[in-house]
């Protein structure tokens, strides 16, 4: 786990300092300090390279470079299949120098190129090539997007890498504000658009390698979801398969030769994961008068097994003297109020392990959560709606448009959506299918409080139709998780899960997200994932395996973050309203309906604390990159006082 940073430019005489520079802006990725970085300069182009070493302690020193040195390599992330794809390359000559996984890549490439290897692996990974001979940066990013990759072109500036506030430091970056992001943040509490909120800096799409070539950048798709439901394996024979191949996956993440942990909350996600895991350290976060109590019921486990349990309690004064720092980490703004909790886990989990593994992507793939069609807890609305569910889709779809039509009633959302065609109707997490209930902006109201420059046609639901199309003939259920995978989970859930974890110089590794985990979960069919006895029924019924029952059934909660009470007190209130306050939001916002918003939110007229809190943060992060940006560096730019204290101790080398 690293950081990595290329780039190719030739108005740049000093590439040696300009890549330092660049590098010394993620040397929170990568700490290590001996057996680390470096850099590699070739004619236009420069690597630079930030090491958190896991395997080949004392060796694995990178940049990489094959036996006559004319193919180097960078790469952050871990293979988990490295030892057998090793034995390969051997057998057919190659010779290793290392004990890393960053070897099998680059030997790899020499042996079957890079879509040959790309369709090999299993691991999270981004990584950059270059070829001497070919004269070309080679470039992947892994199956899902766990692990981060940007790139900005412009003219003869080429730059990629792990962390956009390192292109901040190239010479020719031009820092200019992306104004088409702002309001599908607004909508989504993140930027999800392929372009980033800094104007021709663009995420590299997952599941793609690419080749740069004579200032010419060409994209290539070497994974994507698909779904081959097999209707003929019985449910108790999904359920084995689940077990063997969730099992498998958290053994492989398992190869470390540092301590390895586990983030444990009372979900079943976790949950699954620390009881097939057994680490000897699980963490969990806990929050003073927070709407709910995760760490006691996640005790219960971890004493039932034998793991030595860390939980912490913050506070909200503790939470928002640190999130601005949070949010310099993150790039670009994230609302999603779970980016807090995890702050603390890392942190905690930091000061006993280097590795720490999480539950991400089970909801993704097992069909997790509520906007799926689970609307309701009445049994015979569930088993009703599961009868139309089965009738032919063109009745469905048009039953669907006549129920949306009707007065509101008990059970009307879950009859909606679960007869409606998805492509008409889903925005993901955006808000609950209940107009009267909207827990972000709606595009109406996002435009009622943006300034005429910021406003734009955009929807949720319409930035989807792209993707939708892919999936068109997928079960419906399918659809909506194709698109939480390519939409929330890509530019949400893994962006703050890789980057607040590497803030705190830890690894975070996510074995539900491994491409034999989804090629399996994606031939399961969803009536054995979400039916009338709830949601991930056969994920669940694996978990049951290795989990006391009560905790195999427990229902979602995601990380309960007390914003609604933090956004009633005036000492947390004052401090939203002084920014609120300040001269240059009215460039973004009509600042008189925002501070009004914040007013009634604070009286209980509305319920717009998500509102408030999605504001807040893009207005902290702005502040930060585009008004303070050396102050902020200055404050923000060093590795955590936990892993500094590794280094002094020289126990981090």
């Amino acid at each position: 786990m690293c950081g990595i940073i290329a780039f190719s430019d030739p108005s740049v005489l000093d590439k040696e300092t300009t890549i330092k520079a660049m590098m010394a802006m993620i040397k929170h990725r990568g700490p290590n300090s001996i057996h680390g970085g470096g850099q590699y300069i070739h004619d236009d182009v420069a690597l630079g390279f930030q090491r958190l070493s896991i395997i080949d302690l004392n060796g694995g020193a990178q940049p990489l470079y094959n036996e006559d040195r004319t193919v180097v390599i960078t790469f952050n992330g871990e293979i988990y299949n490295y030892k057998a794809l090793r034995s390969e390359l051997q057998a057919a000559g190659h010779v290793f120098t290392t004990k890393a996984d960053t070897e099998v890549l680059l030997h790899g490439y020499e042996e079957w190129g890079m879509a040959g290897t790309l369709a090999k692996v299993r691991g999270m990974f981004a990584y950059l090539l270059y070829d001497e001979h070919k004269q070309t940066l080679y470039g992947a990013r892994d199956f899902f997007g766990i692990k981060p990759m940007y790139y900005y072109q412009d003219g003869d500036t080429f730059i990629v890498g792990s962390e956009i506030k390192a292109f901040l430091k190239h010479p020719n970056f031009k820092l200019e504000l992306n104004r088409q992001a702002l309001k599908p943040y607004l909508m989504n509490q993140y930027n999800d658009l392929p372009e980033t909120f800094f104007k021709n800096v663009y995420r590299f799409p997952a599941g793609h390698w690419f080749e740069f070539k004579d200032h010419k950048l060409a994209t290539h798709q070497y994974w994507d979801a698909s779904y081959n439901i097999d209707y003929s394996r019985s449910e108790v024979d999904t359920v084995k398969a689940i077990d063997e191949t969730v099992t498998e996956s958290i053994r492989l993440h398992n190869v470390a030769d540092v301590p390895v942990g586990s983030f444990l909350s009372e979900g079943v996600d976790s949950s699954y994961v620390t009881a097939v895991l057994k680490p000897k350290e699980v963490f969990s976060v806990n929050f003073a008068n927070g709407p709910f109590d995760e760490a006691s019921v996640a005790k219960e486990l971890a004493d039932e097994k034998g793991l030595n349990f860390n939980v912490e309690t913050v506070d909200g004064d503790e939470a928002f003297h640190d999130f601005a720092e949070m949010q310099y980490h993150l790039d670009e703004p994230d609302a999603n109020p779970s980016v807090i909790p995890l702050w603390y886990l890392c942190r905690m989990a930091r000061r006993k392990v280097t590795v720490a593994l999480s539950g991400e992507g089970a909801d993704e793939l097992f069909a997790g959560y509520v906007n799926y069609g689970m609307h309701t807890k009445k049994e015979v609305i569930k088993v009703f709606a599961n009868a139309l569910s089965k009738l032919p889709r063109g009745v469905r779809y048009s039953l669907g448009r006549g129920i949306k039509k009707l007065p509101n009633f008990p059970g009307k959302v879950h009859l909606y959506t679960r007869t409606a065609k998805p492509s008409e109707f889903y925005v993901g997490e955006a808000f609950i299918y209940d107009p009267a209930q909207p827990t972000i902006f709606t595009s109406a109201q996002a435009n009622g409080l943006l300034q005429p420059t910021y406003q734009n046609d955009l929807t949720v639901n319409g930035i989807y139709q792209r993707d939708f199309k892919k999936v068109a003939s997928a079960e419906e259920v399918k659809q909506m998780q194709y698109i939480d995978l390519h939409h929330f989970m890509l530019n949400d859930i893994l962006q703050k899960a890789d980057k607040i974890s590497m803030a705190h110089s830890l690894e975070l590794r996510v074995p539900y997200l491994d491409v034999k985990v989804a090629e399996l979960a994606n031939t399961i069919p969803s009536s054995m994932l979400l039916n009338s006895k709830g949601s991930k029924w056969a994920f669940r019924q694996a978990a049951e395996k290795h989990l006391p029952s009560d905790f195999a059934k427990r229902p979602k909660l995601g990380f309960p973050v007390p914003v609604k009470t933090w956004l009633h007190e005036e000492q947390y209130v004052s401090v939203v309203r002084a920014l609120f306050s300040e001269d240059w939001v009215s460039e973004f916002f009509d600042q008189p309906k925002l501070l009004q918003l914040l007013k009634d939110n604070q009286e209980d007229k509305v319920d717009g604390r998500r509102q408030v809190w999605t504001v807040y943060t893009f207005l902290v992060w702005y502040k930060m990159f585009f008004r303070q940006f050396d102050d902020t560096v200055a404050q923000y730019g060093h590795v955590q006082p936990e892993v500094q204290a590794l280094m002094d101790s020289g126990k981090l080398v």
